[in-house]
């Protein structure tokens, strides 16, 4: 089986989970889940739980993946995007190709439908299914790691640093931390979720960490170079944003082609770090380099 056969199974494995994890619009919140669930099942790569399956097959390949700390993830990053889209944030009106969340439901329910998703994941986060799955303070410790990733620590904080950065000159260590947080904190917890469900060693899990961080802060160089490069229609999203915005981004602070030649080094960093996984790395390996060739 090739990459991308391999990553679409994974994909649809996660689909799948999703569609029978998620809560269903029945009942007085109907229209409240139809609002969650607009932007859950909008489409999209599903990046961070294929990533979260991947890292526990590398040290396991036969491991039965915890599909439902893999599908916390996405829920976790669908309640980020539905924020992000906000007038009062990006002010974006496409999302994956579809208005976005509050274009459709109104702003005050996508508010909510973004908070109802961030703490959904964490409900099946803690879910009793999952202690049965992995060591019980193993859960515990993904908990905390994928909390402070998601929080003030993490990508929430990336995203205030993003916000009051916007129209000002700053330094490359803010560009630095603004990366790190507001994309890479949630891709390398996604890394480090599966390395736990695994039972990786402390070895293991210090490489997978590394390997996040450097895919991490290539996946933002691209958007942000996608945001440049690419068009409205291609993207799915509106294109030329960050500049009318004026984002701190790294196109911005280095220009179109260095800030390409920085994505592969940090491609090719992660990829020299899985060389302790031998042949099982070889999906992430592959999985690095779609992140760098993507072109949405």
């Amino acid at each position: 089986m090739n990459f991308k056969e391999t990553y679409d199974q994974k994909r649809t494995d996660v689909e799948h989970a999703l569609e029978k994890l998620m809560l269903r619009p029945d009942g007085r919140l109907a229209d409240h889940i139809k609002a969650m669930r607009y932007s859950l099942f909008a489409g999209g790569k599903r990046v961070r739980p294929v990533l979260c399956i991947a890292a526990s097959q590398t040290i396991d390949p036969a491991i039965e993946p915890v599909m439902t700390v893999a599908c916390a993830f996405e829920c976790i990053h669908t309640y980020s995007l539905i924020h992000d889209d906000l007038p009062a944030m990006d002010n974006d009106d496409l999302r994956r190709g579809k208005p976005t969340n509050h274009k459709v439901f109104g702003e005050a329910e996508a508010i909510l439908a973004g908070d109802g998703l961030l703490t959904y994941a964490f409900e099946l986060l803690s879910d009793p299914h999952v202690s049965s799955r992995i060591f019980p303070e193993n859960q515990l410790r993904l908990i905390r790691i994928i909390a402070q990733a998601a929080g003030s620590l993490g990508m929430v904080g990336g995203q205030a640093i993003d916000m009051d950065s916007e129209g000002k000159e700053i330094s490359f260590d803010t560009l630095q931390y603004i990366h790190s947080r507001k994309t890479g904190a949630l891709i390398t917890a996604s890394v480090q979720a599966g390395a736990i469900c695994a039972n990786a060693s402390k070895d293991q899990f210090a490489a997978l960490t590394c390997y996040g961080e450097k895919i991490g802060l290539a996946f933002q160089i691209v958007d942000d170079l996608l945001n440049v490069e690419g068009t409205t229609e291609q993207l799915g999203k509106s294109a030329g944003s960050d500049a009318e915005l004026e984002k701190a981004t790294y196109p911005a602070y280095f220009g179109v082609e260095t800030s390409r030649s920085k994505a592969h080094e940090a491609i090719s960093a992660a990829k020299d770090i899985l060389d302790i996984f031998g042949g099982n790395a070889v999906f992430l390996r592959e999985l690095a380099d779609y992140i760098l060739t993507r072109k949405k």
